[in-house]
């Protein structure tokens, strides 16, 4: 069955680096647009960033650009989110997720499979 597994999480002090991974299976990794999410205590889950399905495009939120950088490797099934200067607001539960869906979606119901969530704590 698909399956989403995260990892990299930890925490870090603040500008800091982290990268996070998401392993993929059970799917043709290589024809889904993949996707971050994050959800910080008491808040919603948000939009990260999302990457093509060659990588050769990317779209991330306004308040992670030029800080975070997303990419994948098709042939390892394997979704990156390399994070620097991070920032205490940065903390949050990180989510990969897969969409068939054209273009890069920033909607969450675009995603039809979810990770079961890494921790990100990023202490000031």
């Amino acid at each position: 069955q698909v399956q989403l597994v995260e990892s990299g999480g930890g925490l870090v002090q603040t500008g800091g680096s982290l990268r996070l991974s998401c392993a993929a299976s059970g799917f043709t990794f290589r024809t889904f647009v993949m996707g971050w999410f994050r959800q910080a205590p008491g808040k919603e889950r948000e939009y990260v960033a999302a990457l093509s399905r060659s990588g050769d495009t990317t779209d991330c939120l306004d308040s992670v650009k030029g800080r975070f950088t997303i990419s994948r490797d098709n042939a390892k099934n394997t979704m990156y989110l390399q994070m620097n200067s991070l920032k205490p607001e940065d903390t949050a539960v990180y989510y990969c997720a897969s969409s068939p869906y054209l273009g890069l979606p920033r909607e969450q119901r675009r995603y039809t499979s979810w990770g079961q969530g890494t921790q990100v704590t990023v202490s000031s």
